[in-house]
């Protein structure tokens, strides 16, 4: 029996409505906000990747689904979504036109990772990139749009911050921070000593408890902030401490992808374990200028639909819908042209075989519909059609031609 791949699952019931219901709360929400839809390929060319997320990450150095296609060229399935959405913003010379340009999108990213809970090497993200706006407020602004999203789906978060500062007050920092890791260097695990020389901010990040303890006493980034970032810093913890949302500073957070600046940030929660995040995001005010396209400050977040999907609190089920059938094989025409009447307005579900009233009974209710009409003998003889509530229990004959 052929089965699915390792770490690629199939959605179904009852996960497939929870995914619904994260898609439509979100998409919902983030329409609100102004944001538009935009889709993009799931297969990119690697360079994408490389020049975006940074050829020093994991998800570039370890775990692309990356192969060479039958014209030869260096393609890889989509690892996460910005980079896309990036190239269609510059591709599509909307980097020339300038102005704000709002964006969301959903859709399943891939990663060749060890799988584990709320982590496949096939999972789906919901995320939105906002184009054109410096302002520090639109970073609060995006993670207001998150709190709003994981309020309306009953989930409990905390707020991780930090600053990564500019290409201005970044040197700086980088070379004391490269001081301290050479210091500590023979404790720090391989990838942390690679990452010394390739990307240093890196190992902050790095889930090693080892290289966690030598790194607390590293230097913070947000004490070696310029002048601007630490203003737009500051602002951001005031604007978080007046709308009461639950924060903390964590100087560690660098995020896993190298093009975000300034701002960074993380929704936890408690309810998943150790790797708590469920959602990210922050500035890259650079990427859209490393992939070629005119300077254009950005913003933007993603979170991760299976990280989330069992944190949901799904609405109260309400019966929906309705089922047609048959007790004689005379009346199915009758019952599909109804089927195709309904359903301009309502689901419909039809059963096509004759059965006894206590199976239909039994079938609609199950399916949870609010309402089972039924033609028999006496109601093909008499053209009407037999109707009950299944909320309020009321039965009742109607003639067809008023049934509705």
């Amino acid at each position: 029996m052929i089965q699915a791949l390792r770490g690629m699952k199939d959605i179904l019931s009852p996960d497939n409505e929870r995914f619904e219901f994260i898609i439509e709360t979100a998409s919902r929400i983030a329409k609100r906000y102004g944001y538009q839809y935009i889709e993009t390929p799931l297969l990119e060319e690697t360079a994408l990747f490389k020049r975006s997320v940074g050829e020093s990450s994991d998800i570039v150095g370890k775990e692309m689904y990356q192969f060479i296609d039958k014209g030869g060229h260096d393609v890889c399935l989509r690892p996460e979504g910005t980079a896309g959405v990036v190239r269609a913003f510059i591709q599509n010379k909307l980097d020339k036109k300038g102005g704000i340009n709002r964006f969301f999108y959903y859709g399943p990213m891939f990663r060749y990772e060890r799988p584990q809970k709320g982590r496949l090497r096939e999972f789906h993200q919901f995320g939105c990139e906002s184009f054109g706006e410096t302002s520090v407020y639109e970073d609060f602004t995006i993670i207001l749009m998150i709190k709003d999203i994981f309020d309306a789906l009953g989930i409990g978060y905390r707020i991780k911050i930090n600053s990564l500062g500019c290409p201005e007050c970044m040197p700086g920092y980088r070379k004391n921070l490269i001081k301290h890791l050479q210091d500590i260097q023979d404790g720090l695990c391989e990838d942390c000593q690679r990452r010394i020389e390739t990307n240093p901010i890196r190992v902050l990040d790095c889930k090693v408890e080892a290289c966690q303890n030598l790194l607390k006493e590293s230097p913070v980034i947000v004490e070696n902030l310029c002048e601007e970032c630490d203003s737009d810093f500051n602002k951001l913890i005031e604007m978080l401490k007046s709308h009461n949302l639950p924060f903390e500073l964590d100087s560690k957070l660098v995020r896993g992808l190298d093009y975000y600046t300034r701002t960074a940030f993380e929704f936890v929660s408690d309810e998943i374990g150790a790797q708590s995040a469920i959602a990210g995001g922050g500035r890259y005010n650079r990427l859209v200028e490393f992939l070629d396209g005119k300077p254009t400050p950005a913003v933007g977040f993603a979170l991760g639909i299976e990280r989330i999907i069992e944190l949901v609190k799904m609405p109260e089920a309400k019966r929906d819908g309705l089922y047609l059938g048959i007790m004689e094989p005379e009346a199915i025409n009758t019952i599909l042209e109804l089927a195709h009447i309904q359903r301009q307005n309502q689901k419909v579900y039809t059963e096509y075989n004759k059965k006894s009233l206590k199976a239909h009974l039994k079938a609609a209710d199950r399916l949870g519909v609010k309402k089972c009409a039924i033609i028999g003998e006496d109601e093909l003889k008499a053209g009407e059609i037999w109707v009950k509530d299944l909320e309020t229990k009321e039965e009742k004959r109607i003639a067809i031609n008023q049934f509705n």
